[in-house]
């Protein structure tokens, strides 16, 4: 049965699916992003596919196609849907049909999905207005599966960054963020995404999901990751290369290598039957 409508949750008029020229900022370097960033636990993939080969998947803020093409590989047909034509250029050119609309936007044509996804972009996303969206393009009982990143390099290499940010950057509004935020601000995040799912009474009960794992950095990998993080893709090249050569000092006093926890969450339910 579907949830019963809840009040529509308030949203902060600093919400980030207003900051456009940040969401749309990470095709300046699309080929970097496709092969820094990392891709998703197959135990996630797994289960939102519940042993379905062969399902519809709408991709939303498809990116570079990273996800996309870990649920193509699965057996599923894929379509993206990404506002930076840069990203969908790139996604394209790696055989994944994409549409060049933010999602709010973009228009579906009668088509319906089994599964709705949106792999480290729904924070550019309005909630509601996606979760509504999400909803008409589903079929019954399709699932709609938000998830993405929480990663936490050790202590000695994310402060020397925060701080080479801070100076840096001092303006930009993610230089007043701790070093290391705990999981459970991740966690209060994904527990938002669950309240703006429910609130549009088209869903069942939403749950969360989390993974846990590791993976090895080497210097050159985290300076090649760092400049496709939101806080930096849009720094000028004097600013980002003096926080690269802070970050990649701290990695050096580490011996050159260090290993990052990661924990994807995913917030995730079934649209209703009626």
């Amino acid at each position: 049965m579907p949830s019963p409508p809840r009040k529509q949750p308030r949203q902060p008029s600093a919400a980030l699916h207003g900051a456009r020229a940040v969401a749309e900022s990470f095709g300046t370097d699309a080929q970097r992003y496709d092969r820094a960033r990392p891709s998703y636990p197959e135990e996630l993939v797994a289960r939102i596919l519940g042993g379905n080969p062969g399902l519809t998947v709408l991709d939303v803020g498809c990116g570079t196609g990273i996800a996309a093409r870990q649920f193509q590989a699965a057996g599923c047909t894929v379509l993206g849907v990404e506002p930076d034509a840069r990203m969908a250029d790139f996604a394209r050119a790696a055989g994944l049909p994409v549409e060049t609309a933010t999602f709010e936007a973009w228009e579906p044509a009668g088509r319906k999905f089994d599964v709705v996804i949106a792999a480290q972009s729904w924070h550019w996303v309005d909630p509601v207005a996606g979760a509504l969206k999400a909803a008409e393009v589903l079929r019954p009982s399709g699932r709609l599966a938000i998830f993405g990143h929480a990663f936490e390099p050790p202590a000695e290499v994310a402060e020397p960054f925060a701080a080479a940010f801070r100076r840096a950057a001092p303006d930009s509004p993610f230089s007043s963020q701790p070093a290391r935020r705990p999981v459970g601000t991740y966690q209060a995040l994904y527990a938002k995404v669950v309240d703006s799912i429910l609130a549009t009474g088209r869903f069942q009960e939403p749950g969360q999901w989390q993974f846990e794992w590791e993976r090895p950095y080497t210097r050159a990998q985290w300076l090649d990751l760092l400049p496709t993080t939101g806080g930096l893709t849009r720094l000028p090249a004097a600013q980002l290369a003096d926080i690269l050569e802070a970050a990649g000092s701290a990695v050096d006093s580490l011996g050159g290598r260090f290993t990052m926890h990661y924990t994807t969450f995913a917030a995730t339910a079934l649209r209703a039957e009626t």
